[in-house]
């Protein structure tokens, strides 16, 4: 987002025989989760199984707290999940877009007026440089109304809208991108674990949040070419080992987050960091719990480039 001020205990279960021999029956423990759970520097924290969404690790899992860029993940979900949607379809970058990021010290995909971008351009322009700009374009194209400013309030509806559809009752939105005006853009790291494993299942989405970077070209008001190059503020991708997504998020009432999703073998653990000021550390730690790993005390951190944005 915008820089911006915005075990299972391993039970060992002992039967009494007739003949006074003792059972046990030690096999009924989980390995994966032998060990104790870990502790994390972050505010809240959760984990679920992405096949079966069983609970592997809760901290304040239910407690309401606002989610910075990590809103962005419903953003996107409701875009690639719009019935026929066309993610070739051409979007002309507004003036407005660039006036908003630079109004609020937001994150950017650095669109420029008047190019024509696709659909799928603006979701890897929201989802990996985290832009704030490319979240507007998409608000302002998949909402309904005659002004800018009503297509994004129904868009932001629609995002309320698949919250409810997933019983999420402690998840409200009240921003496209998660600079909330209000106060009123929360989530718990439940219901956002919950949000992540939705949005997983769509591959385009999948396709969008594993990648490192991304480079395309768009056409010019004048007729020319431009090249687009993002790259993904998510570190834990290229520096955990199974790393698939998703998505960060940094603000000054949300802190640190980091929503994360990781493969290993048949299994994947989807989890959330919310208010972590080591979220990348907190959310390997909480990996090779649910993996029964150890790989998280020498992971160490992909380096962004320079001109990277940071979220």
């Amino acid at each position: 987002m915008s820089t911006l001020l915005g075990a299972r205990r391993a039970a060992v279960v002992t039967v009494t025989l007739t003949a006074g021999a003792l059972l046990s029956v030690s096999s009924l423990a989980a390995p994966a989760q032998a060990a104790a759970a870990p502790s994390i520097g972050g505010k809240g924290g959760f984990v679920l199984n992405n096949a079966t969404g069983a609970t592997v690790y809760g901290k304040a899992a239910d407690t309401r707290r606002q989610m910075a860029s990590t809103t962005k993940i419903m953003t996107a979900a409701v875009v690639l999940t719009t019935k026929g949607v066309d993610l070739n379809r051409k979007v002309t970058v507004k003036k407005a877009y660039r006036d908003y990021v630079a109004k609020q010290g937001a994150s950017t995909a650095d669109l420029r007026t008047g190019d024509k971008v696709t659909v799928r351009q603006l979701v890897y322009g929201t989802m990996l440089p985290s832009g704030c700009d490319a979240a507007y374009a998409l608000a302002d194209t998949f909402g309904t109304g005659s002004t800018t400013a009503a297509r994004t309030k129904s868009f932001i509806a629609k995002m309320n809208a698949k919250a409810t559809s997933l019983k999420l009752k402690n998840t409200k939105f009240d921003s496209f991108d998660g600079i909330s005006q209000s106060g009123k853009n929360y989530t718990t790291p439940r219901d956002l674990a919950k949000i992540a494993q939705y949005a997983m299942k769509n591959a385009n989405f999948r396709a969008v949040v594993k990648a490192t970077s991304y480079k395309s070209t768009a056409p010019t008001s004048t007729g020319g070419k431009r090249t687009y190059t993002w790259y993904n503020t998510n570190k834990l991708l290229g520096s955990y080992k199974g790393a698939i997504g998703i998505k960060t998020g940094t603000g000054t009432a949300a802190g640190p987050c980091l929503v994360f999703a990781a493969t290993r073998g048949s299994k994947t653990l989807v989890g959330v960091v919310l208010n972590g000021a080591d979220r990348y550390k907190d959310a390997a730690k909480l990996l090779d719990y649910g993996f029964g790993s150890s790989t998280a005390k020498t992971m160490k951190l992909r380096t962004l480039p320079a001109d990277a944005q940071r979220d």
